[in-house]
């Protein structure tokens, strides 16, 4: 992030223009990516219904003629058991030092638990950044839940706080888009006086393979049993021009490996004769060349790289 998080001198006002960052963060399965594809207006971070889908600090970057917010999807805060878990906790932790305002996104049809008191104390120990409540998947809610909700994240705020709480609190539903664009204008509203960060028109700094990667491993992981989540790793080993291939008809052949950690994962994801790994295939070739912006011959393979979730030489490998 430091690459565009230049010290601009306070008195300049840039001509009233604002830029920074922000960073969405709350439990696995708390609406942190839709929320950030509803912001930035399509989809950059991948979205499923498992918990613990997001990897990588995927940014997206919501334009305004008078202000850029560039937004960091993290992984899901939670108590860590295992090494990755530690490292994508670390990551968090990075991230949440260098931002200008935190997004703290907590479910409306889910009671404040544990696992929200435990990522609300960290926040508090950030110190002085300002920390909006996201009541998020409002649409799953009736009027008197979601009012009982938003009185419940305010004691929270006052709890870890003390009497100010949350900078802000603001309910939102990406799904049918409530109060989405409120949303970016509490955030952006928290941002410094800066010229803009990114070139206009630009959605998100990640590299193309990491975006690859992401689409693979969401298509894989879709309508999947609750233990593959953890246990997948997409690595995309190459992506090259077809040789031989006119320039108006031109092809990527995009090589990628899937990492399980038990044969028996292997198995799920390959399925009968192969049929569920040419439908992940299918499903994410339309992602991919959409991102691309161009045709691509997709070439899949699922290797065994057993418990590397738990091997500091194998997370390493696989870009951890």
């Amino acid at each position: 992030m430091s690459k565009h998080n230049k010290k601009f001198d306070a008195d300049q006002d840039f001509g009233g223009f604002h830029a920074g960052f922000s960073v969405l963060v709350g439990r696995p399965n708390a609406g942190k990516s839709t929320l950030t594809n509803a912001l930035v207006g399509q989809k950059v971070a991948i979205t499923s219904a498992k918990p613990q889908t997001t990897r990588h600090t995927i940014r997206g970057i919501v334009h305004r003629d008078d202000a850029q917010l560039i937004l960091v999807d993290t992984p899901g805060l939670h108590r860590p058991r295992t090494l990755l878990g530690k490292r994508l906790n670390d990551l968090v932790a990075d991230t949440l030092s260098e931002v200008d305002a935190i997004g703290f996104c907590l479910p409306a049809n889910e009671k404040i638990g544990p696992g929200d008191r435990y990522i609300a104390a960290q926040l508090a120990a950030v110190g002085r950044k300002p920390v909006i409540a996201l009541v998020t998947k409002t649409d799953l809610v009736d009027r008197q839940a979601l009012t009982e909700q938003l009185l419940a994240v305010a004691e929270l705020g006052r709890e870890v706080l003390g009497e100010k709480g949350w900078a802000d609190i603001v309910p939102v539903s990406a799904a049918d888009g409530f109060q989405v664009n409120t949303v970016a204008d509490v955030l952006i509203s928290h941002m410094p006086p800066s010229p803009p960060l990114y070139p206009d028109g630009e959605l998100t700094d990640e590299p193309e393979a990491v975006m690859v990667a992401e689409l693979i491993r969401e298509a894989a992981l879709e309508g999947v049993r609750d233990e593959l989540p953890h246990s997948l790793a997409v690595v995309v080993e190459e992506i090259l021009p077809r040789e031989g291939r006119s320039e108006d008809n031109p092809l990527l052949d995009v090589r990628v490996n899937l990492y399980v950690e038990r044969p028996s994962q292997k198995a799920i994801i390959i399925g009968k004769a192969g049929s569920r790994l040419r439908e992940v295939g299918t499903n994410a070739r339309k992602g991919i060349e959409a991102l691309l912006g161009t045709k691509i011959y997709l070439d899949l393979h699922v290797k065994v790289a057993k418990d590397w979730q738990r091997d500091p030489k194998q997370l390493v490998k696989l870009g951890f």
